[in-house]
């Protein structure tokens, strides 16, 4: 494991390490580090494929066209 000194949004961590259940710094990076490599573009592509066939469900396109 290596040590890098990173600046970190304190408000961006605390928001982090509530979504994660984290409570260090370094767990919260660690785990969202985690998800994120494990990720892959297929999965992405899937849940892509996914919000266009199922969009008119959840969002309301009048709202976001009127903001």
């Amino acid at each position: 494991m290596s040590k890098t000194l990173v600046d970190i949004d304190d408000r961006m961590l605390a928001l982090a390490q509530r979504q994660l259940g984290t409570t260090t710094a370094q767990d919260t990076v660690n785990r969202a580090l985690a998800i994120a490599a494990s990720i892959s573009a297929d999965d992405r592509a899937r849940a892509l494929r996914w919000l266009q066939r199922n969009a008119e469900d959840f969002l309301d396109f009048d709202f976001l066209e009127a903001r």
